[in-house]
Protein backbone atom coordinates (compact mmCIF):
# COMPACT_ATOMS: atom_id res chain seq x y z
CA UNK A 1 0.00 0.00 0.00
CA UNK A 2 1.33 2.89 -1.04
CA UNK A 3 1.22 6.45 1.03
CA UNK A 4 1.14 9.95 0.28
CA UNK A 5 2.11 12.56 2.40
CA UNK A 6 1.46 16.26 1.02
CA UNK A 7 3.60 19.41 2.96
CA UNK A 8 4.72 22.92 2.03
CA UNK A 9 0.87 24.67 2.40
CA UNK A 10 0.36 27.25 3.99
CA UNK A 11 -0.57 31.21 3.84
CA UNK A 12 0.46 33.75 0.92
CA UNK A 13 -0.67 36.98 -0.47
CA UNK A 14 -1.91 37.42 -4.09
CA UNK A 15 0.93 37.43 -6.33
CA UNK A 16 3.05 35.12 -4.84
CA UNK A 17 4.75 31.64 -4.52
CA UNK A 18 4.64 28.38 -3.06
CA UNK A 19 5.89 25.14 -3.14
CA UNK A 20 3.98 21.57 -2.66
CA UNK A 21 5.59 18.25 -1.81
CA UNK A 22 4.32 14.95 -1.54
CA UNK A 23 6.60 12.11 -0.36
CA UNK A 24 5.68 8.40 -1.34
CA UNK A 25 6.45 6.09 1.35
CA UNK A 26 7.82 3.58 -0.99
CA UNK A 27 9.64 2.83 -4.14
CA UNK A 28 7.24 4.14 -6.83
CA UNK A 29 7.88 1.31 -9.31
CA UNK A 30 4.15 0.40 -9.80
CA UNK A 31 3.25 4.28 -10.09
CA UNK A 32 3.43 5.92 -13.17
CA UNK A 33 1.09 8.90 -12.94
CA UNK A 34 1.39 11.53 -10.04
CA UNK A 35 -1.03 14.24 -9.76
CA UNK A 36 -2.12 17.68 -8.14
CA UNK A 37 -6.25 18.14 -6.84
CA UNK A 38 -8.02 20.76 -5.20
CA UNK A 39 -11.39 21.55 -3.42
CA UNK A 40 -12.08 24.40 -1.70
CA UNK A 41 -14.73 24.55 0.57
CA UNK A 42 -18.59 23.76 -1.41
CA UNK A 43 -16.83 22.74 -4.40
CA UNK A 44 -15.94 19.27 -6.14
CA UNK A 45 -12.60 18.16 -6.08
CA UNK A 46 -10.54 19.49 -9.40
CA UNK A 47 -7.20 18.43 -11.32
CA UNK A 48 -4.37 20.95 -11.55
CA UNK A 49 -1.94 18.71 -12.24
CA UNK A 50 -0.25 15.55 -13.31
CA UNK A 51 2.87 13.71 -14.70
CA UNK A 52 3.81 10.20 -15.88
CA UNK A 53 7.15 8.98 -14.59
CA UNK A 54 10.20 10.03 -16.65
CA UNK A 55 10.82 5.83 -18.19
CA UNK A 56 7.30 6.49 -19.55
CA UNK A 57 7.90 9.69 -21.14
CA UNK A 58 7.75 12.23 -17.59
CA UNK A 59 5.05 14.36 -19.97
CA UNK A 60 3.02 16.48 -18.09
CA UNK A 61 -0.90 18.35 -17.92
CA UNK A 62 -2.54 20.90 -16.76
CA UNK A 63 -5.60 22.31 -15.70
CA UNK A 64 -6.16 25.84 -17.69
CA UNK A 65 -6.76 27.43 -14.53
CA UNK A 66 -3.30 27.29 -13.64
CA UNK A 67 -1.33 26.91 -16.80
CA UNK A 68 1.71 29.03 -16.96
CA UNK A 69 1.67 29.83 -13.25
CA UNK A 70 2.08 26.26 -12.14
CA UNK A 71 4.63 23.76 -12.81
CA UNK A 72 4.77 20.22 -11.76
CA UNK A 73 8.18 17.94 -11.50
CA UNK A 74 8.58 14.22 -10.20
CA UNK A 75 12.16 12.77 -8.48
CA UNK A 76 11.70 9.11 -9.21
CA UNK A 77 14.96 8.37 -6.95
CA UNK A 78 13.20 10.58 -3.73
CA UNK A 79 9.99 9.00 -4.28
CA UNK A 80 8.29 12.95 -4.46
CA UNK A 81 6.48 14.88 -6.67
CA UNK A 82 6.56 18.86 -6.47
CA UNK A 83 3.80 21.23 -7.44
CA UNK A 84 5.65 24.62 -7.64
CA UNK A 85 2.97 27.36 -8.05
CA UNK A 86 4.09 31.32 -9.13
CA UNK A 87 1.52 34.30 -9.39
CA UNK A 88 -1.32 32.93 -6.90
CA UNK A 89 -4.52 34.38 -6.72
CA UNK A 90 -7.21 34.22 -4.10
CA UNK A 91 -9.17 31.69 -6.15
CA UNK A 92 -6.38 29.44 -5.96
CA UNK A 93 -7.14 28.85 -1.96
CA UNK A 94 -8.39 24.98 -1.92
CA UNK A 95 -7.02 22.23 0.29
CA UNK A 96 -4.27 20.63 -2.41
CA UNK A 97 -3.75 17.14 -2.86
CA UNK A 98 -1.56 14.00 -4.08
CA UNK A 99 -2.86 11.42 -5.87
CA UNK A 100 -1.11 8.65 -7.64
CA UNK A 101 -2.45 5.88 -9.92
CA UNK A 102 -0.56 3.03 -11.49
CA UNK A 103 -1.95 3.83 -15.29
CA UNK A 104 0.46 6.21 -17.31
CA UNK A 105 -2.91 8.19 -18.17
CA UNK A 106 -2.95 11.12 -16.60
CA UNK A 107 -6.71 11.61 -16.07
CA UNK A 108 -8.68 14.71 -14.33
CA UNK A 109 -10.93 12.45 -13.27
CA UNK A 110 -10.45 11.76 -9.56
CA UNK A 111 -11.87 8.35 -8.90
CA UNK A 112 -9.43 6.54 -11.06
CA UNK A 113 -6.81 6.99 -8.78
CA UNK A 114 -5.53 4.55 -6.41
CA UNK A 115 -4.02 6.31 -3.69
CA UNK A 116 -4.32 10.01 -2.33
CA UNK A 117 -2.15 11.99 0.56
CA UNK A 118 -4.58 13.53 3.31
CA UNK A 119 -4.45 17.10 1.90
CA UNK A 120 -2.71 20.55 2.39
CA UNK A 121 -4.01 23.67 2.67
CA UNK A 122 -3.34 26.64 0.84
CA UNK A 123 -4.52 29.74 1.58
CA UNK A 124 -4.10 33.42 -0.84
CA UNK A 125 -5.30 36.26 0.90
CA UNK A 126 -6.43 39.30 -1.07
Amino acid sequence: QVQLVESGGGVVQAGGSLRLSCAASERTLTICTMAWFRQAPGQEREFVAGIKRSDYGGSTAYADSVKGRFAISRDNAKNTVLLQMYRLKPEDTAVYYCAARSSCLISSVPTVYDYWGQGTQVTVSS
